[in-house]
Parts: structure tokens; C-alpha cells; sequence
């Protein structure tokens, strides 16, 4: 596993995108809405790891009720696998609540699925595997 990007949930996408532009002395390279997550989402690169920018589409996304609760910031880390149902079972043996049974697509070209927070030290851990 490698760490693939790190998710921030942010109430104003235009005005986030300006202060990591600035921050990272680059633009993002994407802009994608994620209709299933109820998010838009920006990505930048920053050095081999990716920075994922998530503001809510509507008032019941998982970002939107994350903002609401806690503030803007850090949302999850999301770590690359090779084969993400091999190792959403090898988790789930381990002990770990995934939070979705089956991979969902996700944005960037990814399916995804999530660990429930309570068994990872309080991290929202996101997996990732590109769609080939």
C-alpha cells in the first residue's frame, strides 16, 4: 500500500482551490463532481501524493454532515491497493468494519470503499484501486 491522496472536506471549492494554488505554487490538475457522494471534488499533486478537495453538493453528503459536525480539515487518507476486493476480505478477516460491501466508483478513475473509523484510531481510511 502507498498513501494515494488525502482528503479535505471544504465549504467553498472556488476559494479552496485559490489557497492550495497558492500553497502548492501549482493549480489542481481535476475538478470532478461524484453524484453517488454528493460531492465536487479538486485534486492536486504534491510531490508522489495527491490532495483531495471535497465540498458537499447537498445537504445530506457525508461531507456536508463532516463540515456541519467538526469544521473544515482533514476528511481521510486513502491508501492504493492492487486488488481491492482481495483486500477488503483480508481486512474484514482482520477484524475491521468496512463501510461499504462492495467497491463503489469513485472519483479520479477509482473504486473505493471505507473503514469505519472506530477500529482505525479515529482515521476515516478510504481504499483506492485504479479502474483499469
Amino acid at each position: 500500500m502507498k498513501v494515494e491522496h488525502i482528503g479535505i472536506a471544504v465549504k467553498n471549492l472556488a476559494n479552496s482551490n485559490e489557497l492550495f494554488s497558492k500553497l502548492f505554487g501549482r493549480d489542481n490538475y481535476k475538478v470532478e463532481s461524484v453524484e453517488s457522494e454528493g460531492v465536487s471534488t479538486s485534486f492536486f499533486m504534491c510531490g508522489e501524493t495527491k490532495v483531495e478537495l471535497l465540498e458537499a453538493t447537498n445537504p445530506d453528503s457525508a461531507i456536508a454532515k463532516f463540515i456541519e459536525k467538526r469544521g473544515e480539515g482533514i476528511h481521510h487518507i486513502a491508501f492504493e491497493v492492487d486488488d481491492i476486493y482481495a483486500e477488503m476480505q483480508r481486512l474484514k478477516n482482520e477484524g475491521f468494519q468496512i463501510l461499504n460491501e462492495t467497491p463503489k466508483k469513485g472519483a479520479d478513475n477509482k473504486l473505493i470503499c471505507f473503514l469505519h473509523p472506530k477500529g482505525t484510531n479515529g482515521v476515516l481510511v478510504e481504499l483506492c484501486q485504479t479502474i483499469v
